[in-house]
């Protein structure tokens, strides 16, 4: 119940244990829950269908004694829950009922109503809740501890702060695509390769602001359930509009700015043979029903393409229109970009007498 941050990475540890994950959040996008293998349903079909029911939503008035014993009576025999979300979200004593009763088998908590809870609680004192103290609320913990505890969030926030300032990818952020760490760090290349690409694409059409509909391709040997790309995709968008645009363009208004200028982006994922050691193979771009300011990048097709690659941990340019390429694209200060062509072509490709700005 709630799939923001904390729910997803919930979820995605439920999923590795081999268990079958639902979620309820009226406000959760589909395609995050699809990325993680999760199916989104409502209140009443998760209270009904749920052995395991994990709560992380906020208190408000809509969500206050959400669980009460109305919802008690709608769950399955035997339910466990858990709540690290916030006290006031369960009916303290209806819960106490539903534990007397076996609806619910065990609960355990680390948030309360009254925090810290009386010592004579009758649910912290029941054999089948498990509690522990909510970090907020650490009234129990000596100073020192308390002091240890706070120092080590303040460091992680200002990190996180001065990496988002230098233009750095974030794990934390909550309102961007959420990409655990290890993933992040795996993607990295692939995110500076998806948006170059977006912006390549883009300059390469005759009057920028005409673009209404363009196709990404991924192509990769893992599963589209394990290959999450959305943040691939809000790369690609933000270097599709930023040059195009008289806004600044980022990851958190890249797609906002994309549907308001009506464009159209879809995506097609290709299964290739293969070990998944890398989580994708390729990235093509297409823009399709526009002019090109060059011919070579007209595909056969009659759409403008690129496509690229990470070698050796660089984004790397593989195709521009229908002819191959190994362009290597090295960011220096920021602010230019190197080309390092390293094939012979047989043909005059214009590509290779851009201008440096057309691939800042």
């Amino acid at each position: 119940m709630g799939f923001g941050m904390v729910g997803s990475e919930v979820a995605r540890r439920a999923k590795g244990l081999g268990m079958h994950v639902i979620a309820h959040d009226p406000y959760a996008p589909a395609d995050r829950a699809r990325a993680i293998g999760v199916e989104l349903v409502s209140f009443d079909e998760a209270l009904a269908s749920a052995d395991f029911i994990s709560l992380h939503m906020p208190l408000t008035p809509a969500t206050k004694k959400i669980l009460n014993d109305e919802t008690f009576a709608n769950m399955k025999k035997g339910v466990r829950i858990v709540n690290v979300a916030r006290g006031g979200v369960i009916d303290e004593e209806a819960l106490v009922r539903a534990l007397d009763a076996g609806i619910v088998a065990q609960a355990a908590l680390d948030v309360f109503t009254v925090e810290p809870p009386s010592k004579d609680s009758k649910l912290i004192q029941h054999e089948n809740v498990t509690a522990t103290p909510h970090l907020g609320a650490i009234h129990t913990f000596t100073n020192t501890l308390r002091m240890i505890v706070q120092e080590g969030v303040a460091i992680e926030v200002a990190e996180a702060v001065v990496g988002a300032l230098k233009g750095e990818l974030s794990a934390t952020a909550v309102n961007a695509p959420i990409v655990p760490a290890e993933v992040l760090s795996e993607l990295k290349p692939y995110v500076v390769l998806a948006e170059k690409l977006g912006r390549l694409a883009v300059q390469l059409v005759a009057g920028g602001s005409g673009v209404k509909s363009v196709k990404v391709t991924y192509g990769s040997a893992r599963a589209p359930d394990v290959l999450d790309t959305r943040l691939l995709h809000a790369m690609i968008t933000e270097g599709l509009i930023e040059p195009i645009s008289s806004v600044f363009i980022n990851l958190v208004n890249a797609d906002f700015t994309a549907k308001q200028r009506g464009l159209q982006i879809a995506e097609e994922r290709i299964l290739l043979d293969g070990s998944p050691e890398s989580p994708v193979e390729f990235i093509q771009v297409q823009i399709a029903n526009v002019k090109s300011k060059f011919a070579s990048a007209i595909s056969d097709s009659g759409e403008i393409r690129v496509e690229g690659r990470v070698k050796d941990g660089v984004p790397h340019l593989t195709m521009v229109g229908s002819f191959e390429v190994d362009v290597s694209l090295v960011l220096i200060n920021n602010s230019t970009v190197r080309l390092e062509v390293s094939t012979t072509l047989s043909y005059q490709l214009d590509i290779l007498y851009w201008p440096k700005s057309h691939l800042i």
